[in-house]
């Protein structure tokens, strides 16, 4: 059975928490980070400066911050089908934190 992997190579941030991203198949996203940043992991990059301070890890081929926090690259890649169940756990993380 053959299985697509999948690997950023190219983004862009175009506003706040707003980011295009090209895969390797030559896909898109826009991706609206905004509703995930929430919890120990997305939290920290609300800061702005800090999630303007994205990049391509060159090992696992995906978005990455300094923090540590990063994404699948298949889960980017079809953000569309993961995003609605991401932004809900992700709002539960805070309210386990508080």
């Amino acid at each position: 059975m053959f299985h697509q992997l999948y690997h950023v190579v190219d983004f862009d941030i175009l506003h706040d928490y707003v980011v295009w991203v090209r895969f390797n198949d030559d896909a898109e996203q826009v991706i609206d980070f905004e509703p995930m940043l929430h919890g120990e992991i997305w939290g920290p990059l609300r800061d702005k400066d800090m999630f303007n301070q994205a990049m391509i890890d060159p090992i696992a081929r995906t978005l990455c911050w300094p923090t540590g926090a990063d994404f699948d690259p298949e889960t980017l890649r079809h953000w569309p089908i993961y995003q609605d169940e991401l932004v809900m756990r992700a709002r539960q993380w805070d309210a386990v934190l508080a």
